[in-house]
């Protein structure tokens, strides 16, 4: 178990080091110069000139990715080009928002694939189970942003039709009124979870098929367990490492869903942030909130991988 550990963080590690390089190099290719954004329209060509070397942009490109590197090494994700703030510090106080809105976002979708996708796998050859089966498909199709617009025409304060959620903005004081706080995220939170919900809704319904066409749950519902009973009891359990997998791809889908999602709420989350500096040319923010969001997508998976090894006895024995 330790060689697989050691081995599984290697990986990691590798992974974020190429993640990195990748990042660096399409921020270059990119058109458009920060200097000239400090500078504004009305900078003479020398001005930017000097713009550039106070902010090392004239170094060679390797000189700028292994400085960059070298701070990375130091958990420092560098300083903003337009702030001087700390890329760390703001990404820290821009997950207060971000982080509370993507685990209520998950909550959302759980619940929707839990119930819905074992009650339509249990109901496929009846009405309901066909009809939640063709709306889940079909709203798994609609864009977030359409869809959160929708919500807002429907639930928001001052503008929907039932108006009875805030559709725009956080709490100036943030968390210290938990309520209001909370209250702002439910729209966008359901705007991401729906559609979350429903795609993986597809994937629990297509495990209860599998899982009831299974022999050992034939035999359970012959020795007397209702259908139901025999599934949660012997079927679900045999299938739910791959419902983990695809929970945990779900969850990444979370966090990057969260970039449109927070610029329609006007949310001051991590996905608005980004959105603002890719648009202000930030090159030292951004790549430092690429690589943080690819970082959460591969330790996610490194987890899943361990928690499959610690629950699944076969590929113990496979390791043996």
């Amino acid at each position: 178990m330790i060689r697989f550990l050691v081995r599984r963080l290697a990986l990691l590690l590798l992974g974020l080091l190429v993640a990195s390089l990748v990042i660096f190099l399409v921020l270059r290719v990119l058109p458009g110069d920060v200097a000239h954004v400090i500078g504004g329209t009305n900078a003479t060509p020398e001005q930017v000139a000097r713009i550039r070397t106070a902010l090392g942009l004239d170094h060679s490109l390797p000189s700028q990715y292994l400085h960059w590197l070298g701070g990375l090494l130091r958990l420092d994700l560098g300083e903003s080009l337009l702030t001087d703030q700390a890329v760390g510090a703001a990404l820290a106080d821009r997950n207060s928002v971000t982080v509370p809105l993507t685990i209520l976002s998950f909550v959302i979708a759980a619940l929707i694939a839990s119930t819905l996708g074992v009650y339509s796998g249990l109901r496929h050859d009846r009405p309901a189970g066909v009809v939640i089966s063709f709306v889940s498909q079909a709203l798994a199709a609609v864009p977030a942003l359409w869809l959160g617009l929708l919500l807002i025409i429907v639930l928001g304060n001052g503008v929907g039709l039932l108006g009875v959620l805030p559709s725009n903005g956080f709490p100036d004081d943030g968390w210290s009124s938990p309520l209001a706080a909370l209250r702002s995220l439910l729209l966008p939170a359901l705007t991401i979870g729906l559609i979350e919900g429903v795609v993986l809704l597809r994937f629990v319904r297509s495990a209860v098929l599998e899982a009831l066409g299974q022999d050992y749950v034939r035999a359970a519902a012959a020795r007397g367990l209702t259908r139901t009973q025999a599934l949660l009891r012997h079927g679900l359990p045999n299938v739910g490492l791959s419902l983990l997998s695809i929970s945990a791809l779900q969850i990444a889908a979370l966090v990057t869903g969260a970039v449109v999602v927070e610029s329609l709420f006007n949310l001051p989350g991590v996905g608005r942030m980004l959105v603002g500096d890719v648009g202000s040319r930030d090159l030292t923010a951004v790549q430092g909130e690429v690589l943080f969001l690819t970082g959460i997508v591969l330790v996610i998976g490194t987890l899943v991988d361990v928690a499959h090894r610690l629950v699944d006895p076969r590929q113990k024995v496979e390791a043996a």
